[in-house]
């Protein structure tokens, strides 16, 4: 069973049902029951909106502690603010992640978004971006280097410890937007909404043992 974490927020029902396209065997369930979430094979953690708010939703429904267990043991892919949220604080707020990763998540630099021809980049990042895969990973499996995938956010993690960055993107500069642990992985981008390159990502997340290259 593949649950999709549902905490209200985020493009829920979007993620779903590229996950069922994609594993047609699968069950995939979405559900903001923390029993349910915890009797998952695998665990999908969507999110759009900021930090403070998803882990008060988190909170309020119980699902913080059920996720935090699930990260331990299954396989478990982050989308958006489902990436964020892995690491110790933002930002956008006081309150703190769930601090599985180190590090931090920032905001884009308005001074920064400029290209050297001097055109200004807009903040939030909105549409297609290549990406670099840092190192080999099962979910990159079938996936070609630089591929393109869809963006929509405005704030990125800046992980403590490089070895869990696994792909990159450029604006201007370059920030991670794929980090995997162990049975964690996660990305920025949102593969549900990325065309060939995202439900290659997806199909290989439902063939995954969580184990890492």
């Amino acid at each position: 069973m593949i649950v999709v974490v549902d905490y209200g927020m985020g493009n829920l029902r979007s993620v779903a049902k590229a996950l069922a396209h994609v594993a047609p065997g699968a069950r995939v369930v979405v559900s903001g029951d923390a029993r349910v979430v915890r009797e998952a094979d695998r665990v999908v953690l969507p999110g759009q909106s900021a930090m403070p708010d998803c882990m008060a939703a988190l909170a309020a429904g119980g699902l913080d502690a059920a996720v935090r267990e699930t990260l331990r043991d299954r396989p478990f892919l982050g989308v958006c603010l489902g990436l964020q949220v892995l690491f110790d604080a933002s930002e956008e707020g006081p309150a703190a992640g769930l601090g599985v990763l180190p590090g931090r998540v920032v905001r884009f630099d308005p001074d920064a978004m400029q290209l050297p021809g001097g055109e200004r980049l807009k903040v939030p990042h909105m549409g297609w971006n290549r990406v670099r895969q840092a190192r080999p990973h099962p979910l990159w499996a079938g996936i070609p280097d630089d591929a393109r995938f869809y963006f929509a956010h405005s704030y990125y993690p800046v992980p403590d410890d490089r070895a869990v960055v696994a792909g990159t993107a450029s604006y201007p500069a370059p920030f991670t937007c794929a980090v995997a642990r162990d049975n964690i992985f996660a990305v920025q981008f949102h593969p549900e909404k990325s065309h060939r390159a995202g439900l290659a990502l997806l199909a290989n997340f439902a063939r995954w043992d969580g184990r890492g290259a």
